[in-house]
């Protein structure tokens, strides 16, 4: 019960607890749906990630790495390397050049330790 006056959060609203494995199983159809269909339509993929962002805030999901780093985060337009992102790799870093707005993205990448002797 709240106390009178108050509105209730989302923290208060409980969601079943199946939700978030569907909401992450819709995010990922909706990324390979913008794959397949880029080269035809690039608006579709765009609202294809639009609307994996808008479930993944609503249902409080975390994108997956892999998803992540095929979009641009400041115009939020689907990337395909080549086709409209641009691809550098410096010292262990990569960079991603959105050729919609030109913006970068910088993440880590580490190396594997795996040595063959």
């Amino acid at each position: 019960m709240t106390p009178a006056g108050y509105a209730l959060t989302m923290k208060d609203k409980k969601r079943p607890p199946s939700i978030k494995p569907l909401a992450r199983e819709r995010i990922a159809v909706l990324f390979s749906q913008a794959e397949k269909v880029y080269h035809e339509h690039p608006g579709y993929s765009n609202r294809y990630v639009a609307l994996a962002r808008k479930i993944s805030m609503r249902e409080r999901v975390r994108i997956e790495p892999v998803f992540r780093h095929r979009f641009c985060h400041h115009c939020y337009r689907y990337m395909v390397p080549g086709a409209n992102m641009r691809v550098r790799v410096h010292h262990g870093w990569v960079a991603v050049t959105c050729l919609e707005c030109r913006k970068t993205t910088r993440y880590r990448v580490e190396r594997s330790h795996d040595h063959k002797d």
